[in-house]
């Protein structure tokens, strides 16, 4: 997703609203809290249909809509755009969500779209409002959007024959919120107000978002975002260039303590499966096509991301503000880049070569922007029914941390070769893993990987991969031998084979523009 540089006016918004009301909890800065209650609050995770059209029937969304089911989703945002296999895939997720008792509703992309489109979207509107599935909020059909600020609210309700409950991602200072119901902040990273890192006297927080957004709908409902992670790392082999990353690190386990303090009355986590911008949090393994994001998205599952939410999700939707209630099993939630940021891939990496298309600013050479702002660590959270003894060795450096019971986290320095994690209580081990992947001090498929590895502990019975329609795109571009899918044939990166790069991407030149 192509985010429009509308971030300044949150920027501004920020420094317009210096008397921020605050808490103080965990050391984290939070806006005062909504008024959200336990009984209307709803959890939505954004899915992109626009790399869904390898789906075959509603039965290949199944597997989806179950495993956002157990973990408290209440619906899927359906991000749509105009592409001709677009009414295909909406008539297959509104029927599986139907069969698997989930809601859904869409969300219009104004990438694709245009606020002068108030008529068509309406009218696509019409074509789901009465499916089963569909999301209904106040008696009304709920309807969102990415970006659409300015576009003719009256006119979308008009075309659509029915009441639709609007929250859409205007941006303070560009949409008219008299005209919404609630609306989404899509800025789930702290940012320098303009769609990238924080930079040295440019950094809008995301709580400083909660707050501009929080005064713009003046007292109407927020729809809060939470995301894990933000990593982009498109080359001149595509037509969508672009390469940048926001500071991750802790904030998945942040984000949802801020949440948690806040209390909006809806949620929405971004995203369950936008591979190209690493903020996925489904599996690997869900049906989807490869926009050129597998050179990344290989061998980093983040499924562990959706266990550590899970207490979370539950504590909000309960309107209490810890998770340690909720949870009943010990668990260990890990994650690290799977190398150190400064680790030299300039001679091979895919942003080296030709003259990309950088009209919309996004596109940077080699390490992306924003990488000095990552911390070399490994962030465990550990999720304890009874304080124990977390253990962590990272290669060579082992460090122990005392965990009470319930939702703590913690980091570790980096170090280059295994990582093994481990609950002791009492002198005995509870429970204890070595990941399948290693941190490694060279370039995985001859690229700047700033992707997020995620673990638990114990770990998860089956590994989860990328399909062949999956990796369709991995060797476009690649200028190094890239081994595929090494999770699965036992972590082991130097003995599994790979796919070479193709002939023509492996002579493409390396001299920046």
């Amino acid at each position: 997703m192509h985010l429009k540089a509308l971030l300044l006016s949150l920027a501004a918004s920020a420094a317009a609203f210096p008397q921020l009301k605050e808490t103080k909890t965990h050391g984290h800065k939070h806006v005062a809290r909504q008024n959200g209650t336990s009984t209307d609050r709803l959890v939505f995770c954004h899915f992109m249909i626009g790399i869904s059209s390898n789906r075959q029937s509603a039965a290949d969304y199944d597997l989806d809509m179950q495993q956002a089911k157990d973990l408290g989703i209440d619906a899927f945002a359906l991000n749509i755009g105009v592409d001709p296999f677009t009414d295909t895939q909406l008539q297959y997720a509104y029927e599986s969500a139907a069969n698997n008792d989930m809601k859904v509703f869409i969300s219009f992309d104004f990438n694709w779209y245009h606020t002068d489109q108030a008529a068509a979207v309406g009218q696509k509107i019409a074509q789901y409002a009465s499916e089963p599935a569909q999301l209904m909020v106040d008696d009304k059909v709920f309807v969102s959007s990415f970006a659409g600020d300015g576009i003719d609210v009256a006119q979308i309700e008009s075309s659509a024959g029915t009441d639709i409950f609007w929250a859409p991602n205007y941006h303070p200072g560009e949409g008219d919120f008299g005209d919404v119901d609630s609306a989404l902040n899509w800025m789930a990273w702290d940012n320098d107000g303009n769609n990238k890192a924080p930079k040295p006297g440019a950094n809008v927080t995301v709580v400083d978002g909660d707050q501009a957004y929080i005064d713009a709908l003046d007292g109407k409902p927020y729809l809060a975002p939470a995301s894990g992670w933000f990593f982009t790392h498109f080359g001149g082999e595509v037509s969508y260039s672009k390469n940048w990353v926001f500071p991750g690190d802790l904030l998945w386990y942040n984000r949802w303590r801020e949440l948690l303090e806040l209390g909006p009355r809806f949620v929405e986590i971004v995203t369950w499966n936008d591979y190209g911008e690493s903020h996925y949090i489904g599996p690997l393994s869900s049906p989807h096509t490869d926009d050129g994001a597998s050179k990344w998205v290989m061998d980093m599952p983040h499924n562990g991301w959706l266990e550590m939410s899970r207490p979370f999700i539950a504590a909000y939707k309960a309107g209490e503000t810890s998770p340690d209630p909720y949870i009943d099993e010990d668990k260990l939630i890990y994650w690290y880049r799977p190398t150190p940021k400064d680790v030299e891939c300039d001679a091979t990496d895919t942003t080296m070569g030709g003259s990309p298309d950088n009209s919309t600013g996004n596109f940077f050479r080699g390490r992306p922007d924003g990488w000095e702002i990552m911390q070399d660590e490994v962030f465990v959270v550990s999720l304890l029914t009874s304080p124990a003894t977390i253990q962590v060795t990272s290669g060579d450096n082992e460090e122990t941390f005392e965990a009470p019971a319930g939702a703590s986290a913690f980091a570790a320095p980096m170090g280059v070769g295994q990582q093994t994690f481990a609950i002791v209580r009492d002198g005995e081990t509870v429970s204890s893993d070595t990941s399948l992947k290693d941190i490694v001090d060279e370039c995985i498929c001859g690229i700047y990987n700033f992707n997020a590895y995620v673990g638990v502990v114990p770990r998860e019975e089956t590994v989860d991969s990328l399909d062949a329609t999956g990796l369709a795109m991995l060797s476009q571009g690649l200028n190094a031998p890239c081994p595929t899918n090494t999770l699965a044939a036992g972590g082991s990166q130097a003995q599994a084979t790979g796919a070479q790069a193709s002939s023509s991407a492996a002579t493409a030149s390396q001299t920046p523009a």
